[in-house]
């Protein structure tokens, strides 16, 4: 039978689903318990929080050999991204012969259920998991659970239950897609040409697989809404029922998934995941990976892409600050032309930037870090995991006969979009540890930014921190930090 070329083809447990007809604009969670019946999926807070909606979202591997499994929050994830691919909820768990997953049956052992409404995302978060790691940390099940809110516990029981099912055999612990296999590759096969799907009122959502069939289409039609992640459209969607007329959904575009090595950088493609990324940096920069690691939870990580963030421009946008403070640059593309421009030149306003029209990121640059160089970031927010910044800072350095070099200091909430401090950087560049004082630092913050209170924080408190901040971080420069011969 010839696939219909306006609908949505994915696997569900051995079958090809197609879905036709459905606006554009459905989300995953909508679709699988409307149409499909898999209402063991909830929906809680409908903005990614609360994770009763988790699902595991398998694409093949470059060769096709195996299934790639990440968890997703379904009520952010629009229906046609599932193009192409697989998904497993709790009802796939349930075994021909009616036994349970190893994480149900501990779940249910160890008395982690209550209520039961938040406990399929809980399983599929464990249940991610324990597809990739087969004898999780304590702080790696506490990671993979910082997405899921159970309202009627503590995680104690839930955790004791992840550390009881990772004991089981690693072949009962695996999820079953062997007949998911050859139709994900069929899938492939007929997904290799760009396609526009309609939904039923006649709108695009357009899935290139080429940069040069992206850059095209944005030529024709620039006021279309670039889709990566869709944790941000994914909200706008659900809370302020926005139904963009053209969507671009750039997962089927290989280049923008790519992380290059070009020795001294990483050029990191626009759809690359904050999970990708994190990994990447864990080494090199650790606190960035912290600040990753705090962004969101691992369902958001694992679709949010780094690009995104930058795009969305949010002034409390995380990952920013440590872009700024070691140097990034963007990969720009409008029709067949290219430039480069550094991200401390990319904001011009409050969600205002330097794109032209038609004009979108490929790739951040990423400079690795140089001899004797030292970078710190801290994020403090309310609450520690997946919380809203009131502000983020990170510091880059050199000592050099003791004194601080090559300064470069950013924020996020001070200003209207994430910025570097000039003022403060020259208040250390050329100093001592000991010869930075807190009154300069203050002085400089006042002078650098317009005082003002916000949900978050008030201005007395952020400034606070924006200046103890920096005292921590130099602090920890004395007598720990390797110098560099000049």
């Amino acid at each position: 039978m010839t696939p219909n070329p306006n609908s949505v083809r994915f696997v569900l447990d051995g079958a090809i689903i197609e879905a036709g007809g459905e606006h554009h604009g459905s989300t995953v969670l909508d679709y699988l318990r409307e149409q499909l019946q898999r209402s063991g999926t909830k929906e809680g807070c409908a903005e990614g929080d609360c994770g009763a909606c988790v699902v595991l979202l398998g694409e093949l591997d470059g060769a096709g050999a195996t299934i790639n499994y990440r968890p997703v929050n379904s009520c952010l994830q629009l229906l046609p991204t599932l193009h192409g691919k697989s998904v497993k909820t709790v009802e796939s768990l349930q075994r021909g012969n009616g036994d349970l997953h190893p994480v149900q049956q501990a779940l249910a052992a160890s008395h982690g259920t209550q209520c039961g409404f938040c406990t399929p995302g809980i399983v599929m978060s464990l249940t991610g998991l324990l597809q990739t790691v087969a004898q999780p940390t304590r702080n790696q099940i506490n990671d993979a659970l910082s997405g899921n809110l159970c309202r009627c516990t503590g995680y104690r029981p839930i955790v004791e239950a992840a550390q009881k099912a990772a004991a089981a055999p690693a072949g009962q612990l695996k999820l079953d897609d062997s007949a998911d296999l050859p139709l994900l590759r069929q899938l492939r096969r007929e997904s290799a040409q760009p396609a526009v799907l309609h939904s039923a009122e006649g709108q695009d959502f357009f899935t290139p697989t080429t940069l040069a069939a992206l850059a095209d289409y944005l030529s024709r039609h620039p006021d279309a809404t670039l889709l990566a992640g869709s944790t941000e459209i994914g909200l706008q969607v659900n809370k302020q029922f926005a139904r963009p007329g053209r969507i671009v959904y750039l997962g089927g575009v290989s280049e923008l998934r790519q992380i290059e090595d070009q020795g001294t950088l990483w050029r990191i493609g626009a759809q690359v995941s904050l999970t990708d990324v994190q990994n990447l940096v864990a080494d090199v920069y650790p606190d960035f990976a912290e600040v990753l690691r705090r962004f969101g939870s691992p369902p958001i990580r694992s679709t949010a892409t780094l690009a995104g963030n930058i795009a969305n421009g949010s002034p409390i946008g995380d990952s920013m600050p440590c872009l700024l403070a070691l140097g990034a640059s963007l990969q720009l593309r409008r029709g067949d032309s290219t430039r480069t421009l550094a991200l401390e030149d990319f904001y011009t306003g409050q969600k205002k930037n330097a794109l032209q029209s038609g004009e979108f990121i490929t790739a951040i640059d990423l400079p690795k870090p140089g001899p004797g160089e030292v970078f710190r970031a801290h994020k403090v927010s309310k609450r520690f995991d997946q919380d809203i910044s009131a502000t983020c800072c990170a510091l880059r350095y050199q000592l050099v006969d003791g004194k601080f070099t090559r300064v470069r200091l950013a924020y996020n909430g001070l200003a209207p979009s994430p910025c570097r401090a000039p003022r403060l950087e020259a208040v250390i560049n050329g100093r001592t540890p000991e010869a930075v004082s807190a009154a300069e630092l203050d002085q400089a913050i006042a002078a650098s930014f317009t005082a003002r209170d916000g949900l978050r924080a008030s201005w007395a408190y952020r400034s606070l921190l924006a200046r103890n901040l920096v005292l921590r971080f130099i602090e920890e420069a004395v007598g720990s930090v390797p110098e560099v011969t000049p």
